[in-house]
């Protein structure tokens, strides 16, 4: 594959899309702590692997029904934020449930106001995937979407994460379905977000050791007019401890 830019890259934020306010992303990071582990044999250090990190922080320029509606209250609780490298099904993607720990204003002398922000994972660490959805999806009846082919079966789980922009109805069920030859799907386990009712964000993950199969696709069920989101799945290539 050739090289590519960050032209087109989108940045969503506890369900909000912010790529029109977000200038420039200084981080997007996914850190490890290490020990020394040397023995006396040794003639270099000998380091082993500990917990793991995540960390996205970036430039916004101020606007005061998005981005600043999305980053002043600097809440307590959890936020998830999602990088989307493009748009399109498969495209890399990385996401992390975080806590937002800064909104800093510099009032610069030609006139602008950016704001800095940072976001630190919380519990999980960030993770790198794929989307399962190009970009933003919008479906305004139950939709069977399209499938990503991951080439093979695994078997130590995954992890997926849905940014809801916006929606309008009584409830949308977004789930993920395996399929091992692209044509009868079933219900990934462990694999559905539940009844959403609301713009927001969450992430699922299923059993450590359960297989999932080749191909993945989002499907939507449910009584609504209108639901715009976007899903991050990661798979997991050997043994995860979350």
């Amino acid at each position: 594959m050739s090289k590519q830019s960050g032209l087109g890259d989108q940045f969503f934020f506890n369900g909000i899309d912010l790529s029109d306010d977000v200038t420039q992303l200084t981080s997007i990071s996914c850190p490890r702590t290490s020990s020394e582990w040397t023995g006396i044999r040794q003639k270099a250090f000998e380091r082993v692997l500990l917990l793991r990190d995540g960390l996205m922080s970036g430039i916004t320029q101020f606007d005061p029904s998005v981005a600043h509606v999305a980053f002043r209250g600097l809440p307590r609780t959890d936020v998830i934020a999602s990088y989307f490298r493009g748009s399109g099904i498969g495209s890399p993607a990385a996401s992390m449930v975080a806590k937002q720990i800064n909104y800093d204003g510099t009032r610069e002398a030609a006139g602008l106001f950016p704001l800095a922000f940072t976001a630190q994972a919380n519990q999980y660490g960030l993770e790198w995937g794929k989307q399962l959805t190009a970009g933003k999806r919008t479906d305004t009846t139950a939709t069977n979407g399209a499938s990503l082919d991951g080439a093979a079966a695994t078997n130590f789980g995954a992890q997926a994460w849905v940014q809801v922009f916006a929606f309008t109805g009584t409830s949308v069920t977004i789930k993920i379905q395996d399929s091992a030859d692209n044509a009868a799907w079933t219900d990934l386990a462990a694999g559905s977000f539940g009844a959403i009712t609301a713009a927001g964000a969450a992430r699922i993950q299923t059993a450590r050791n359960a297989t999932v199969r080749r191909y993945l696709r989002v499907i939507t069920t449910g009584t609504f007019s209108n639901a715009i989101f976007g899903v991050q799945v990661s798979r997991n290539k050997a043994t995860v401890n979350f």
